[in-house]
């Protein structure tokens, strides 16, 4: 498996990175091109109904990675991430959260042992 890594979607990544957006919406105010990305996996995001519970609440944060990693949990857009990661060498999740510490794509990054 390649070199996996996180950043906001607003920032930009060295050149032969693949970007993967792992929000379910897109995010506000960004264009398709500014944004770059070569992949959206929405499926991959946080279930509306976690997402709202979450609210980024960093004090709610253990308890939201442990309740979304049940929700990928056999799911088929986990699968497609994992595959995406495997075919290319430089990857970046990004995503759209201020919080760069408490948001989904730090747990994707651990569940795929890039962390």
């Amino acid at each position: 498996m390649g070199s996996v890594r996180i950043r906001r979607v607003y920032e930009t990544s060295p050149d032969g990175t693949f970007r993967i957006l792992v929000d379910r919406i897109w995010p506000r105010g960004l264009s398709k091109d500014r944004a770059a990305v070569d992949l959206w996996l929405k499926e991959v995001g946080p279930s509306d109904r976690l997402r709202t519970w979450f609210g980024h609440d960093p004090a709610r944060f253990e308890e939201f990675a442990r309740r979304y990693r049940q929700e990928l949990d056999g799911a088929e857009a986990f699968a497609e991430l994992e595959a995406a990661v495997r075919d290319h060498g430089s990857v970046d999740l990004v995503y759209s959260a201020k919080d760069t510490e408490h948001n989904q794509a730090v747990v994707l990054a651990d569940l795929l042992g890039a962390r």
